[in-house]
């Protein structure tokens, strides 16, 4: 029974290095897009802020647990650094669209990571562990767009949710063989980081619906 206690306190103490990882990854992506509005730093706090917690807020909402960051100032200071990272670097930044890519596409399958494990832990089925994978993944990207007054690109170009379906999946799969955590983790976000990158390589995208016109 102290062996079971301490291995839940280890998972939950790991999977807040993921989502911190990911806070930061995420929030550079919503800073980024307040800079092409030409935002104030404030303006750019809260963006990227909103789009680093908005997926796991939803997410631990419809879990029925309060929300991550009310639990952890950290995640304040992690937008924080994200902020100041991108203002002293920023010019060298602008010029590393790569970075950029791998930096949200990390930050995404880490934010799938977080929320298949947090729905494991509370004993959901399948199909609720890949929704809120999928959930953490895509929703702070969507109010990103919404707040720059934009079509978010998930719906209308680049395969997003995909990814975060089909790691979540994994994350599921490789659950019932009972492997370690960490190896579960790396697989997951591989897979993310690899469909998102062959997504963008070859220019994937889903059908798009056409009006009756």
């Amino acid at each position: 029974m102290k062996e079971s206690v301490i291995d839940l306190l280890l998972q939950i103490r790991y999977v807040e290095i993921i989502e911190f990882i990911g806070t930061f990854a995420f929030a550079i992506s919503g800073i980024r897009g307040a800079a092409t509005k030409n935002c104030d730093w404030f303006g750019a706090f809260v963006l990227g802020f909103v789009t680093a917690v908005g997926g796991g807020t939803l997410r631990d909402l419809l879990l029925d647990i309060t929300p991550f960051w009310m639990l952890n100032s950290i995640y304040l200071w992690c937008t924080l650094l994200a902020l100041l990272f991108y203002i002293f670097l920023r010019e060298h930044l602008n010029h590393l669209n790569r970075f950029f890519f791998w930096s949200d596409s990390i930050g995404l399958g880490l934010f799938v990571v977080v929320g298949a494990e947090k729905a494991m832990l509370l004993g959901y089925n399948s199909w609720v562990i890949i929704s809120m994978a999928t959930i953490t993944g895509i929703i702070g990207g969507i109010l990103r767009d919404v707040f720059l007054n934009k079509i978010p690109q998930i719906f209308k170009r680049e395969i997003y949710a995909f990814p975060c379906i089909l790691g979540g999946s994994c994350f599921v799969f490789l659950q019932l063989f009972n492997f370690q955590l960490p190896f579960i983790s790396i697989i997951t976000v591989g897979v993310v980081v690899l469909l998102r990158y062959i997504a963008v390589k070859w220019d994937l995208q889903i059908p798009r619906l056409k009006s009756e016109r």
